[in-house]
């Protein structure tokens, strides 16, 4: 009963074209990769606490309280202004559900699509239990893969949007190639796990109280270091052969293009995660990095969902007798 007042309710909404439906896709890659970003900017400023409460700002108010509070007013407006971006998030990710409803996309694309609004929801509840654990380490480590997790799942629900319903599954790589684009993923998740690690015993804990210092890592830094340049070293290696094989076997361009895209773009990573080594981590670069884990996340993601697609194959002409 519900279930078809919902669809009564879906039927009212303007018909979305396909345009309408990548383009909604692409912002929900976007808003969850900068949602990642703006929590960096809070982590850096130590705006982490600026809210010291959750769902709640403060005990018994939504939003911030001003001077009365004790708590420094640039911080709550850095930490507040970062919940509010949630709400941007979520109404984009319920906007991806409408649009391919309405469009009577295949229960694939939906299913993909309720992932964003699930995941969201998800998302929210983990950055609240990092304020309320005191942004302890390793909930802030959670929150930013969870982050990355959301941003694979949303450039795979953009290719998914973009394949025609009445198309025909098509292998574009072989298996082992296939294969091996799955394996880059997981080396990037190793990746970006060791760099979470590095964040957790690094000199950006999220806040700066004296009283109340923040729990960190405790391994030495520049171990951790090393072994995060040794795993995103392994993740080019394995991409630079990946790339040899899929010319190999002449895959397509939309392939071939999408995995210059993200060496070019694990290069760049590598020397921002460089520059900060020697530079003692500033925080406009710990931004950049945020960013760049996100781009690079959705580069791999889009290699892996071209490795097999959904096409529409014309009917050939009969063959004369």
């Amino acid at each position: 009963m519900l279930y078809r007042g919902y669809l009564s309710l879906v039927d009212r909404l303007p018909l979305p074209s396909l345009r309408t439906q990548k383009i909604i896709a692409f912002l929900t890659i976007l808003t969850q990769g900068g949602i990642a970003v703006t929590g960096s900017v809070v982590r850096v400023t130590a705006s982490g606490l600026g809210c010291p409460t959750w769902p709640q700002c403060f005990p018994g108010s939504l939003v911030p309280v001003g001077v009365s509070s004790g708590v420094n007013t640039l911080h709550q407006i850095v930490e507040f202004g970062n919940r509010l971006l949630t709400f941007v998030v979520v109404a984009v990710a319920a906007a991806i559900v409408l649009a391919v409803t309405r469009a009577r996309r295949r229960k694939e694309v939906i299913a993909w699509a309720w992932v964003m609004p699930a995941g969201t929801v998800l998302q929210a509840i983990i950055g609240g239990i990092t304020v309320l654990a005191g942004l302890a380490w390793w909930t802030v480590a959670i929150h930013l893969l969870a982050s990355m997790l959301m941003v694979w799942l949303a450039t795979v629900l953009y290719a998914k949007v973009s394949e025609p319903d009445d198309g025909t599954v098509v292998q574009v790589l072989p298996p082992t190639l296939r294969w091996l684009t799955a394996l880059s993923g997981v080396a990037l998740g190793v990746v970006l796990v060791l760099g979470t690690m590095v964040t957790g015993a690094g000199p950006h804990a999220g806040d700066k109280s004296v009283e109340n210092p923040v729990p960190r890592l405790a391994l030495d830094i520049t171990n951790l270091v090393h072994l995060h340049a040794e795993a995103l070293v392994g993740y080019l290696a394995l991409l630079i052969g990946l790339t040899f094989a899929v010319y190999a076997v002449h895959a397509p361009r939309a392939v071939t293009l999408r995995l210059k895209v993200v060496l070019a773009l694990v290069v760049a990573q590598a020397g921002i995660g460089l520059v900060q080594f020697w530079t003692d981590v500033p925080a406009v670069l710990v931004v950049c990095h945020v960013a760049g884990a996100g781009l690079c996340t959705a580069a791999t993601a889009a290699v892996w969902a071209a490795g097999r697609t959904r096409t529409t194959i014309p009917d050939r002409e009969p063959v004369p007798v």
